[in-house]
């Protein structure tokens, strides 16, 4: 939590608390489900809660606008963007069911209202979107 106050220092209590709890309930799920790479589950705050809000310092999400979360995975970026972002619609879209499911459940246990989760190809995808994200591959990000 400290490095996540350092880079974003307004959050507010309920979002500070949300962030909190990313932790366990991604701990606790993912011994059930693998979402997450069980070497990497120990560092979530920085390698997936941390990388996903890098677009924050960059990019501001408008209230009321909706962003696309291509194979959002685990739920990364969608999920902290959401709570950074909680006037903004996120979609988060996955092709496989198990992970839908675990982000979903995630959503829904965190009180995220502003996330909608589907099971479906990014390719199916007919709305317009205000932007689209996706977490980027770390071979690209070492190359």
């Amino acid at each position: 939590m400290e490095l996540l106050n350092q880079y974003f220092p307004a959050l507010t209590v309920e979002q500070q608390a949300k962030f909190a709890s990313l932790d366990e309930l991604y701990k606790e799920w993912n011994a059930r489900i693998n979402v997450i790479s069980r070497k990497d589950i120990d560092q979530l705050s920085v390698n997936h809660v941390l990388h996903s809000l890098a677009i924050a310092r960059v990019q501001e999400f408008l209230p009321g606008s909706q962003i696309l979360d291509v194979e959002t995975g685990g739920g990364f970026p969608g999920i902290p963007l959401a709570i950074l972002f909680s006037e903004t619609e996120f979609f988060l879209i996955d092709v496989i069911l198990k992970k839908t499911k675990v982000v979903q459940a995630i959503a829904d246990e965190l009180r995220l209202k502003n996330v909608v989760v589907r099971q479906q190809q990014s390719e199916a995808v007919k709305k317009t979107f205000a932007c689209t994200v996706t977490v980027t591959p770390k071979i690209l990000l070492s190359a």
